[in-house]
């Protein structure tokens, strides 16, 4: 058994990784109408297992954040270069996500402006900015402001035209009025979208709790003490987060106050098991798929995006495949949702192929 960790975490490349396929499977079944329940998002209030895969990528986000830049800082690097990259990055995340909704038709008639990548690069810039710029108790006292503030936006103040909100309805709260009125293009959900302007304030909190996680991990030198620290944090912000939601609901489309919590905890604490499972006791040959998908994670999640209209669309090769697959399968008595789900693995498997290619070239592809 390990006592010293090592300097790159190989638990967190693969709990990237993880998340990325995570993030896969869940956008690609073989067809919509059979899905297992755990596989999609709640409706509403409520969680899912689905809706835990992208809050911990934007706290995995925020941990990167915090190891990648810190050594920078001691190092004393000029930080007018490193803001450069930052916006560079941000903004390249973000025309990625614009292309993903565009391809292969380019309707910019249609074209929607937030999404998956589009909420990454809105929580990767600010975030990247405090951690250059600012001190651990501010960043702290950020979170505590976003989080209460857009708790008291979204559960007492009146929404003009509506009144007082209802949080058991999508069209009564604040975020819903401001989608509707600032928010150009289409929207996810016509007049609203889980991705949307006043969400992505919270989603931001859900990345700078990312990067505390990520200065406690840097801080803190023996490695039991700070396993110690991250399962006891973990486990308050999951109580914390299980009292809040009585008073505003774990609610993913919001990314509600209770559910950042919740998410927070559930991802330190899955973070705090990783590291002691593969960095310190040295488990790690079960990670290896999370480490192939994580070494080249945006790229993977931007190639499965893409293949979408060769394996969902008869487009460029004159037959849907999924659509094959779904009238043959169930044809031999197997029940239409488990050929969905072997249809989203072997989709997943085949994404699997390039992103390992690159990996074993050690072609990793810096977004």
């Amino acid at each position: 058994m390990s006592t010293v960790l090592p300097d790159r975490l190989i638990s967190l490349d693969a709990m990237r990784g993880f998340t990325i396929v995570g993030m896969i499977i869940v956008n690609d079944p073989g067809s919509w109408s059979h899905v297992y329940g755990p596989l999609l998002h709640a409706e509403w209030n409520g969680l899912t297992p689905t809706d835990y895969v992208f809050p911990f990528f934007l706290f995995i986000v925020g941990v990167s954040i915090a190891l990648a830049y810190q050594k920078r800082l001691d190092d004393g690097t000029d930080k007018g270069p490193l803001v450069n990259k930052i916006i560079i990055r941000s903004l390249k995340i973000y025309l990625l996500g614009l292309f993903l909704w565009l391809w292969p038709n380019f309707d910019f008639a249609g074209i929607r402006w937030v999404g998956v990548l589009p909420r990454i690069a809105l929580v990767f810039l600010p975030c990247a900015l405090l951690y250059l710029y600012t001190t651990w108790r501010t960043q702290m006292n950020i979170v505590i402001g976003i989080l209460i503030g857009y708790w008291i936006i979204m559960a007492y103040m009146p929404v003009p035209g509506i009144g007082m909100p209802d949080l058991s309805v999508p069209e009564k709260n604040w975020a819903h009025y401001l989608d509707s009125i600032l928010l150009p293009g289409r929207l996810w959900q016509h007049t609203w979208d889980p991705e949307g302007l006043l969400s992505t304030l919270p989603a931001i909190a859900t990345g700078i709790i990312g990067m505390l996680i990520g200065r406690l991990i840097l801080t803190i030198k023996a490695p039991y003490e700070k396993l110690t620290y991250l399962f006891l944090l973990g486990f308050g912000m999951l109580v914390l987060g299980g009292i809040w939601k009585w008073f505003f609901p774990l609610n993913k489309n919001l990314w509600s106050s209770s559910y950042v919590m919740v998410m927070g905890g559930m991802a330190t604490l899955t973070l705090a098991a990783s590291i002691f499972i593969v960095d310190l006791r040295g488990y790690q040959k079960w990670t290896f798929v999370g480490r192939v998908f994580g070494a080249n994670a945006i790229t993977a999640y931007v190639l499965s995006g893409i293949l979408t209209s060769f394996f969902y669309s008869d487009r460029f090769i004159g037959v849907a495949l999924n659509q094959v697959w779904m009238e043959a399968i169930p044809e031999i008595g197997i029940a239409p949702k488990m050929p969905s789900l072997l249809y989203a693995l072997i989709y997943t498997a085949i994404i699997f192929i390039p992103t390992y290619i690159l990996y074993k070239k050690k072609i990793f592809i810096k977004v």
